[in-house]
């Protein structure tokens, strides 16, 4: 009571903060039990990830500053336990001595393409992919959309082979590898919209696999106030752990050092970066950013980091940092560069192992026309 007093001196109808700091530790109780649990809490849990960080913060200081003692002991109980909601990144902060990667390290980069090119210019487009000088590259959405929940595939092999004659290319599932390493096999996964690509890496040929992935998109946009709204979150939502389980699953029976990146459509406030979690070691500290993000809803809205790159041990992250897509897609482009630990142990029985032969046709099977908003 003396604290709700002291508010009430303070600042004219004294208490909100208590109530604001409430709210928030309800909301935030409903998203840490849900989350992950009930398809529709893929809607509450697209809020930009910060905010979990900065609102409770914003209150424990407003708190202190009106005196509600309860108000900041509420708010700040809601700063800790939603922190790892938020998606910083403390360690980036951390001073790390710079070493130039060791030989043998290649040059990766992953890269939502926006539906590759189809509102941009080719000519800029193709200029930034050879700019980008990569010895492997993963991009997503290698189609065009339709604009109604459903896309078609493209055949661009030509231009793709004129614009990267040193590369190799495996194109299947609306996306591409593109790697200067011999192509040692494309192998089958459970994740249906995952292109895993198996590289033998320089020097002593050891084997990188490397699983080029996007996860489908939560939601249609469309209007809320539509049924189909809601029924295409719920079928999105199965599709997603489906994808997840397959992926887990792939990994899980990968014999060598994985590299897993692309376009995982999940934040830190998303249930399920508990399964990202799961797939390897995420390399985002070395970005040395507190706040990594590589989504914009609009431009100048980049406050969602979407796009992930992680490690199997064998598999080691030298430098990690973000491009600017120079306006050419909404996400920026994730760039590592990566070399093998240690020998690891050739095991293959059991996989389905296509070994290359280059082309859309050859790779591995193409899915039907339809899929969700923004694969």
């Amino acid at each position: 009571m003396a604290a709700g007093d002291g508010a009430n001196a303070a600042w004219p109808g004294g208490g909100w903060a208590l109530w604001a700091a409430g709210s928030w530790a309800v909301f935030l109780a409903a998203h840490l039990v849900l989350n992950g649990r009930w398809w529709f809490w893929l809607l509450p849990s697209l809020l930009p990830p910060p905010v979990f960080a900065a609102l409770p913060a914003l209150l424990l200081v407003l708190s202190c500053a009106t005196g509600d003692l309860t108000a900041a002991v509420v708010a700040g109980a809601a700063l800790l336990t939603g922190a790892r909601q938020s998606g910083l990144v403390p360690g980036a902060l951390v001073r790390r001595k710079r070493r130039p990667p060791p030989d043998g390290a290649v040059r990766i980069v992953s890269w939502n393409t926006q539906h590759w090119c189809q509102s941009t210019d080719p000519e800029p487009f193709y200029a930034f992919l050879r700019g980008l000088d990569a010895d492997v590259y993963l991009l997503q959405e290698y189609h065009h959309d339709e604009f109604d929940g459903t896309y078609h595939l493209i055949d661009d092999e030509r231009r793709l082979r004129a614009t990267f004659p040193g590369h190799r290319a495996v194109i299947a599932r609306g996306l591409i590898t593109l790697s200067r390493l011999p192509v040692a096999a494309t192998v089958e996964t459970a994740a249906r919209r995952t292109l895993r690509v198996d590289l033998e890496m320089p020097g002593d040929g050891r084997i990188l696999a490397t699983f080029n992935v996007h996860i489908p998109v939560q939601l249609r946009l469309i209007s809320p106030l539509r049924a189909d709204f809601y029924r295409a979150v719920r079928t999105r939502a199965a599709d997603r752990a489906r994808e997840y389980r397959g992926l887990l699953g792939d990994v899980a029976g990968c014999s060598h050092p994985a590299l897993i990146a692309g376009d995982f459509n999940t934040t830190a406030a998303i249930g399920d970066a508990r399964r990202i979690a799961r797939l390897g070691a995420d390399a985002v500290a070395l970005s040395g950013r507190l706040c990594p993000t590589s989504w914009q809803a609009r431009p100048g809205l980049r406050w969602w980091r979407l796009d992930w790159v992680l490690t199997t041990p064998g598999a080691r992250v030298h430098s990690y940092r973000f491009r600017d897509p120079r306006g050419l897609s909404d996400h920026s482009v994730q760039e590592v560069s990566v070399s093998l630990a240690e020998p690891d142990r050739p095991a293959t029985a059991g996989l389905r192992i296509r070994h290359h032969d280059e082309g859309t046709r050859h790779a591995l099977p193409l899915p039907g026309k339809d899929r969700p908003e923004g694969q």
